[in-house]
C-alpha cells in the first residue's frame, strides 16, 4: 500500500494519506520515515503498522492525540499491542491512542516526581493476570528508552488498556468491573466474618465468577439454567449472602442483576467457606 507523507514525527513514524481512498493514516515502523520527506509518496510493507486517524476514543479524536503525545509513546503503545497479538493473538490496534496518551501522561508523572496509587492494582494483577504480563513489558522499555523507572500501579493501568484491545470493554469499564469486585469481595468478608486470603484459589474462582457476572450485568447478558432452588434449601446461609450481596452490587452498578445469578454466587460462597473451615 502507497502512502503521501503529510507530516513526519520521528525516523519510526510519519502521518500519511492513503493513495486509494485519501483515507489519513499514522505509519508505524523500524526505520520507516528514515530518509523520507513530506510530500514523498513511499510503499510500505513488511512489518509496518497502519492506524487509522478518522478513530474516535473516549479521549477524543486519534488526529488531536497524536498532536499532544510524544512520537516514542505512540511506538510504545504500539509495542505494547504487538507484545499483546503475541499472546492474545488478534487484538484491537484503536486502542493505540488511548493507551499512547496514558503512556505519556504517566511518564510526565514519573519524570516530575508524582506517583499515583490504584487501589485496584492487585486485584487487576490477578483478574487480569495475562494482560498484566503483557503490560509488564513497558518496564523495560521506559528503562531503555527514557532510563525512567514505572511502579506496579502505572502497569495496573496499561494492563486495562491491553484488556480492553482483546475484549469488548473499554478501560473505563474494565475499571468499573475491577472496582465492583473489589467491593463485591470486601461485602463477601464483611457478611461472612472471614478475611478472604487473596492467594487462595478459593479467592481466584470467587473473583473470576464475580468479574464475569459483572460483565454480564453491563452487556445485558443472563445465564439459562438456574440453580436457585437447590441452593436456597442446600446451603441457605451462603444463598441469603448471595442475595444480599446482588442486591447491593445492583445499587453500586446502577444496573439490574438477575435472580438466576443469586444460586451461582453463593454455589462459590458455600464452596470458599467449607475450604475456610478445613
Amino acid at each position: 500500500m502507497s502512502y503521501r507523507i503529510t507530516k513526519i514525527l520521528n525516523h519510526n513514524s510519519f502521518m500519511g494519506i492513503e493513495s486509494k481512498n485519501d483515507q489519513e493514516c499514522l505509519i508505524m515502523g523500524k526505520g520507516v520515515a528514515f530518509g523520507k520527506k513530506v510530500g514523498q509518496t513511499v510503499s510500505v510493507t513488511g512489518d509496518a503498522r497502519v492506524y487509522s486517524l478518522k478513530e474516535l476514543t473516549d479521549r477524543g479524536e486519534a488526529k488531536e492525540i497524536i498532536k499532544s503525545v510524544s512520537p516514542l509513546c505512540l511506538e510504545l503503545a504500539n509495542e505494547v499491542l504487538n507484545q499483546a497479538e503475541k499472546e492474545f493473538g488478534k487484538v484491537d490496534r484503536s486502542i493505540l491512542f488511548t493507551m499512547a496518551d496514558h503512556l505519556d501522561f504517566a511518564v510526565r508523572r514519573i519524570q516530575n516526581g508524582e506517583q499515583i496509587s490504584n487501589p485496584l492494582t492487585d486485584d487487576i494483577r490477578i483478574m487480569f493476570y495475562k494482560e498484566y504480563k503483557v503490560a509488564g513489558c513497558i518496564r523495560d522499555l521506559l528503562k531503555e528508552k527514557l532510563g525512567i523507572r514505572i511502579d506496579e500501579h502505572e502497569i495496573g493501568y496499561i494492563a486495562l488498556h491491553v484488556h480492553a484491545a482483546i475484549v469488548d470493554e473499554n478501560v473505563s469499564q474494565a475499571m468499573e468491573i475491577a472496582r465492583t469486585v473489589r467491593e463485591c469481595i470486601c461485602m463477601v468478608e464483611e457478611e461472612t466474618g472471614k478475611s478472604i486470603d487473596v492467594m487462595s484459589l478459593s479467592y481466584n474462582r470467587l473473583m473470576n465468577h464475580v468479574r464475569y457476572m459483572v460483565a454480564r450485568a453491563i452487556h445485558g447478558e443472563k445465564l439459562k439454567m438456574s440453580l436457585n432452588d437447590y441452593m436456597s434449601v442446600k446451603f441457605p446461609g451462603p444463598y441469603m449472602t448471595a442475595e444480599k450481596i446482588c442486591r447491593k452490587m445492583e445499587k453500586s452498578l446502577k444496573l439490574p442483576i438477575p435472580d438466576i445469578e443469586i444460586g451461582y454466587l453463593a454455589m462459590h460462597l458455600e464452596r470458599m467457606m467449607d475450604r475456610e473451615e478445613e
